[in-house]
């Protein structure tokens, strides 16, 4: 924990307002903090004390933003619904002139970290195992985004069935990809591209689609 860098705080980010009056840190920074440790350490490393002194302040000012650590960690797992599920619902909902260029939408969300946060998304799977309440948001949160890639198949022409099962098996498959090689470089991960999708679509895919997707990758320094 020494080791690694703590998020950048509101107070010495330049790409906002100063903080006024005798603010020291953000209900954003709270939740920058517990989100850090909560993908490096663990659930049970998020306690008040320890933010409170990693942020250099009394604990005491942690209850001007939560109630109490319960209230803290719901707003985590709000913000995960927002900053994953449904970044996945959009993508798969954006416009797309073929089940190609709709595929590579999702796929956005999975080559970009500042669209999908692969870590938290796996920190909150565990999380759940240690939290019964929690694996039914988790199954919720899966059912919703498999809906969403069913729903984008089935607008390209695909069947209820097929749209499901080609659906599952996107899903499934992108998941357990990122658990597996996380640490894979993109240039590797691209050279599969064009056979991965014929596999998810069942045709040969539009290959000016896969062509501006590299470009995407490209523009956004993704490799």
């Amino acid at each position: 924990m020494e080791n690694r860098s703590p998020p950048l705080l509101d107070r010495d980010n330049p790409a906002i307002d100063p903080l006024g009056g005798h603010t020291k840190v953000t209900r954003n920074d709270w939740l920058n903090i517990a989100r850090d440790i909560l993908v490096n350490d663990g659930v049970g490393e998020v306690k008040i004390l320890k933010m409170a002194q990693m942020l250099g302040v009394s604990r005491s000012s942690f209850y001007w933003y939560f109630q109490n650590r319960k209230d803290l960690l719901n707003a985590l797992l709000d913000e995960w619904a927002q900053r994953n599920t449904a970044r996945i619902v959009a993508h798969c909902d954006r416009d797309a002139r073929n089940a190609s260029q709709a595929l590579c939408n999702f796929f956005e969300c999975f080559v970009n970290p500042a669209i999908f946060d692969t870590r938290l998304d796996f920190a909150v799977r565990e999380w759940a195992r240690r939290d019964t309440g929690l694996r039914a948001r988790i199954d919720a949160a899966d059912d919703e985004r498999m809906q969403a890639i069913k729903a984008m198949y089935q607008r390209h022409g695909y069947d209820e069935i097929d749209a499901d099962a080609r659906g599952r098996i996107l899903y499934f498959m992108q998941l357990g990809y990122h658990a597996l090689r996380e640490s894979e470089p993109m240039a590797e991960r691209m050279s599969r591209m064009v056979p991965y999708m014929r596999g998810f679509l069942g045709h040969e895919p539009d290959h000016d689609a896969i062509a501006a997707f590299f470009d995407y990758i490209s523009e956004n320094n993704l490799t």
